[in-house]
């Protein structure tokens, strides 16, 4: 069997009117990535204004890339931040995720990310065991806590949280809300390959559907290997395929999906995520747990998960590409 990529790509259709409505689609840049979106109204909508505010409130708070950031004070050992709605959903989700996982999704990975050179400061020259234990003493999420005033405590002034694994996601959610407020009761968005739909494609009068990527798919002329149907859910992706760093001195290869237990950047067998959620927040944060788990632990974590669906690749015990699908996940695939 072949193996995949697994980006989550919105099949766009042409403007067309359906009931008094019109589908109208906005593009625009977000979380380093580009974004657009698609939504039925009755006349053109100047959102463009209230994503960009949306965002950079997202960024302003989240954003370990925006210096003057929450997350980017607090990393930097600021004790009196005080920290928005924002902040603290991202925090209850990640803890969430942390709690079921049992430690293999952790935002204070941080420090790893930067000495793998994944983050936004100059990687460790040279990556040992010894490297690696003193390093880890600065992650996990039981060493730091929100406090009823708003502040954050570490025990650690070194930890460093890093939210971009669902950061994104949750930022998706918010655009989504906006939308919401506004009375639009049908739209896709889509995001750097994730995803968040609402009602249906009035024109066809069925839910959207998007496509998972192959994995012979050429970034200019992408190829399908399945699609499947979205609505009024989240679909988020995560995948090693493409998000590496190879040390200019000793070349080995690293991987963008750390494992918080053992601090390694090496692969799982599990080779890439797709996950449907109600929203992406958490669509986003157990699309990067699977991919640390490796196949066996994530089987067993969806088992006791209520509403959220896997597409996962994996390499068996052949270096075979294989794919796990569940069954609720089976349910929106599409039969060509």
């Amino acid at each position: 069997m072949r193996a995949y990529y697994i980006i989550l790509i919105a099949i766009f259709v042409s403007c067309t009117s359906s009931e008094k409505q019109e589908l109208f689609t906005t593009t625009g840049n977000a979380f380093g990535t580009t974004f657009s979106i698609q939504l039925y109204s009755e006349k053109e909508m100047n959102i463009e204004k209230g994503i960009d505010s949306v965002i950079y409130k997202v960024n302003k708070s989240v954003s370990t890339y925006m210096p003057n950031s929450d997350i980017s004070k607090i990393n930097k050992g600021d004790s009196t931040v005080v920290v928005d709605a924002i902040f603290k959903e991202v925090f209850r989700i990640s803890e969430k995720v942390y709690t079921n996982s049992e430690g293999y999704f952790d935002p204070t990975i941080g420090v790893l990310r930067n000495a793998y050179g994944f983050g936004d400061v100059q990687p460790v020259e040279k990556i040992d065991s010894l490297v690696l234990d003193s390093l880890r003493q600065y992650v996990g999420f039981r060493k730091v806590s929100l406090l009823k005033d708003g502040t954050v405590q570490k025990d650690y002034p070194e930890i460093y949280f890093d939210f971009n694994a669902v950061a994104k996601g949750y930022g998706i959610d918010c655009i989504a809300n906006y939308l919401d407020g506004l009375h639009i009761d049908n739209y896709i968005i889509e995001l750097g390959g994730e995803l968040v739909a609402k009602g249906i494609h009035l024109e066809k009068n069925k839910p959207w559907v998007v496509g998972i990527e192959a994995i012979e798919s050429d970034l200019e002329n992408r190829s399908y290997e399945a699609k499947l149907k979205l609505e009024n859910q989240a679909m988020a992706s995560s995948g090693n395929y493409r998000k590496y760093r190879i040390d200019p001195v000793t070349g080995k290869k690293y991987v963008h999906t750390l494992n918080p237990i053992t601090g390694s950047a090496e692969k799982s067998d599990v080779t890439s995520a797709s996950v449907l959620a109600s929203t992406c927040g958490f669509a986003d944060a157990y699309a990067t747990t699977f991919m640390a788990l490796g196949l066996e632990k994530s089987k067993k974590l969806l088992e006791s998960l209520d509403g959220i669906e896997a597409y996962l690749t994996y390499n068996d015990s052949l270096n075979k590409a294989q794919v796990y699908i569940t069954e609720g996940f089976k349910k929106k695939l599409i039969s060509n």
